[in-house]
């Protein structure tokens, strides 16, 4: 039986929304195992003399739980 963990993390970028997903998913990946996918739950953005300086995004990260054969 497999079993399925959700987390929520928040990545940030100067480049663009993809980026930021992007790069979270990449940072996220170095430390768990078996990540399946992942739902965008928001999207804003930072505006600095009406120009978007930096992009952020919510994430549901979904990873397989790894089980322990007794």
């Amino acid at each position: 039986m497999g079993i399925e963990k959700h987390i929520q993390v928040t990545g940030k970028s100067t480049v663009s929304w993809k980026d930021a997903i992007v790069q979270t998913v990449e940072e996220v990946s170095k430390t768990i195992n078996f990540v399946t996918s992942i739902k965008i739950l928001e999207q804003r953005a930072k505006i600095t003399v009406n120009k978007i300086t930096e992009y952020y995004v919510d994430l549901d990260i979904t990873f397989m739980v790894e089980q322990k054969n007794s």
